[in-house]
């Protein structure tokens, strides 16, 4: 039977893959909405689809699941992203009214939203991109970076507000952070325009952020690469992205990894390909030749009559796997170069080892040039 591809959770939930946790929950929210059973009765699309986007976000919004996700696939999840009980997307949810408790309410007024609102605010993911050298990829590498981030206000420790006062509730929504109005079968909520949904007001904000609760500073990391890592890997640091507003959680930061080419050696997912020369002589004789290899100098063996294109390979002189044991290998091929400019010496040298040489393919190559005369003719 044929296999069916599963749809990238990223994608089904139409977010960046640096998406921070609340626009994850914010993008599924709407299409939760949207595809809902109850608002799309006796449509199997979009049952299916609700399914579907549920199913993303279940991963997606466990930090475990999603680190899991995002280096090995829907492999690395094992199937958690699916429905326990069989089918019933709702079942074994613990954070349900966290995920629907105003969209409930605004479906079908059921009181879901009645939640008061808070002022915190998770604070944004940041990213980095590195450049490294072929080597720092294979062996791993340290590197301190500087990046400017918003980090909690000393002064007024992450309130807002200055000393000694302290948000008010805001009168407008009485701290629910939205206004409801009915709308026939439907509640209609729309956010508090006075406190812009946080259901407080800052009445004396803080002299040094101005209210914000976080202030710009430039911040160090030091950025830990392991070995064997290749061009797109991303390396997150949970909670080093900006402070949260107002006591929210911090974002994360993310690393981003561009290795640059190197001059011989080639990179094949944790293997490594080189191309080296050698006479007609060494390949008809056979010889030993020393490479010199990421690792240190290392001596290959050249049968006897060996053939132009020949692969030989060298065990576990690759490239290290990503946080795991062992290495790729090295694969050296073997090109046969045959000579521009000859001295007359070694031309009747070539001419006498010619008379003694018999070419073994001969009869094929009059087959192959028979036929193509019958193609032309």
């Amino acid at each position: 039977m044929p296999t069916t591809m599963k749809t990238d959770y990223y994608e089904i939930l139409s977010v960046e893959r640096t998406a921070s946790d609340g626009e994850i929950k914010s993008a599924y929210r709407k299409l939760a909405m949207q595809f809902h059973p109850d608002r799309n009765p006796n449509n199997p699309h979009a049952e299916e689809k609700f399914k579907e986007c549920s199913e993303a976000y279940q991963v997606l919004s466990d930090p475990d699941k999603r680190a899991a996700y995002d280096r090995y696939g829907h492999a690395g999840v094992n199937g958690s992203g699916g429905f326990p009980g069989g089918g019933n997307p709702f079942q074994g949810q613990g954070d349900l009214n966290d995920i629907f408790g105003d969209l409930f309410g605004e479906m079908f007024n059921m009181g879901g939203g009645n939640r008061r609102a808070t002022r915190q605010q998770r604070g944004r993911d940041l990213k980095f991109d590195m450049k490294l050298e072929f080597e720092e990829a294979i062996f791993g590498v340290e590197r301190e970076v500087t990046i400017r981030r918003a980090e909690p206000c000393e002064d007024c420790r992450g309130t807002g507000s200055a000393a000694g006062k302290q948000p008010e509730t805001c009168q407008q929504c009485g701290g629910r952070g939205q206004i409801r109005s009915q709308q026939g079968f439907f509640a209609v909520a729309r956010t508090c325009p006075v406190c812009s949904g946080t259901g407080s007001v800052i009445r004396t904000p803080c002299s040094t952020c101005k209210g914000d609760s976080r202030v710009t500073r430039e911040h160090s990391i030091l950025v830990k690469v392991p070995a064997g890592v290749e061009t797109d890997t991303r390396i997150r640091y949970s909670g080093e992205g900006e402070a949260g507003r107002f006591g929210g959680p911090a974002g994360d930061f993310y690393v981003v990894l561009e290795v640059k080419a190197h001059k011989f050696f080639e990179r094949d997912g944790d293997d490594l390909h080189c191309v080296i020369p050698i006479s007609f002589p060494q390949a008809a004789l056979g010889t030993e030749l020393e490479l010199e290899t990421l690792d240190g100098i290392e001596t290959i063996k050249v049968p006897e009559g060996t053939q132009s294109g020949r692969e030989i390979k060298l065990r576990g002189k690759g490239v290290p796997h990503l946080n795991s044991h062992g290495k790729g290998d090295l694969v050296v091929e073997v090109r046969v170069q045959t000579p521009s400019k000859l001295s007359k010496q070694q031309k009747e040298l070539l001419k006498q080892l010619a008379e003694t040489i018999s070419v073994e393919n001969t009869p094929h190559s009059r087959g192959l040039f028979s036929k193509v005369k019958e193609m032309f003719s």
